[in-house]
């Protein structure tokens, strides 16, 4: 098993993808349309806190998912203080220039990607690709051709993968010189470029030759019937809840219990 599969299964990996799809689609807007800096720090804090409890993986595997998006936080909110525009001025040095605006609406924003990165992982953890496209075939009536198409496209990443791997150690046992410079990274993307590039297009071919000879166009797809049948159930109504309570949670703690208490962040 690889070791970026979950460790335990919870009751969310259990819910209906399409469910969770939407009921994370609206959290996203509502992240994207909230500009109290309290509410946003309260949100990434309580669905992170969802992530670590839901999530099924250990806690190593949750930073490392997390690493990127801390180092993003990092970036943007400190190119906002530096950059940003504001009045009140704390501390400025050439063309650096830190604010009292700049460093609440720097802070709101990193605590914003912070959010959506918590939301956006409590799905991507919890959600198999397979189910997800078998959910979007029978309740959204997605065309076939559409979703098998990018299941197939996710399985064929891999052998992309190792087909580099094989291409690079054929090179080595060729005796290869590492190549240096601009002109050598030009002549070894070619190198892997094309054979690659080839390759994928005939693999391309002959999966669209069966998915086709299979009545995978859509064009047969209204009596197709399915494997996995995708179903509500009790879970589907847990996570509504769950995720619900959760952003009314960080509502209440930013009215109750506010960090800075300053409101809207934007300019007048």
């Amino acid at each position: 098993m690889s070791i970026w599969g979950m460790d335990r299964r919870t009751w969310l990996h259990r819910a209906n993808p399409v469910i969770k799809l939407a009921v994370l689609l609206l959290l996203f807007t509502m992240t994207v349309l909230t500009h109290d800096i309290d509410f946003v720090i309260y949100q990434a804090v309580i669905f992170t806190i969802c992530l670590v409890l839901l999530c099924g993986l250990k806690m190593w595997k949750i930073l490392l998912f997390a690493l990127p998006f801390l180092i993003a936080f990092v970036s943007s909110s400190s190119t906002m203080m530096l950059f940003g525009r504001g009045e009140t001025i704390w501390w400025e040095w050439g063309l650096l220039r830190v604010s009292e605006e700049s460093f609440y609406r720097g802070l709101h924003l990193g605590f914003k990607g912070i959010a959506f990165a918590a939301e956006g992982l409590l799905f991507v953890t919890t959600t198999s690709s397979v189910d997800l496209f078998y959910g979007l075939m029978q309740k959204l009536k997605l065309a076939p051709k559409f979703a098998y198409s990018f299941m197939a496209s996710i399985r064929l990443l891999p052998m992309v993968w190792e087909e580099f791997l094989i291409r690079r150690q054929a090179l080595q046992v060729r005796g290869c010189p590492p190549l240096r410079g601009v002109r050598g990274m030009i002549k070894r993307v070619g190198m892997y470029a094309v054979p690659l590039l080839a390759q994928s297009i005939r693999r391309a071919h002959r999966v669209a030759a069966a998915m086709e000879a299979e009545q995978f166009n859509g064009e047969h797809g209204r009596g197709r019937t399915y494997y996995y049948e995708s179903r509500y159930s009790v879970y589907d109504l847990l996570i509504v809840i769950l995720l619900t309570l959760a952003a009314a949670a960080a509502y209440m703690c930013a009215s109750w219990y506010p960090w800075f208490g300053i409101g809207d962040v934007r300019f007048d």
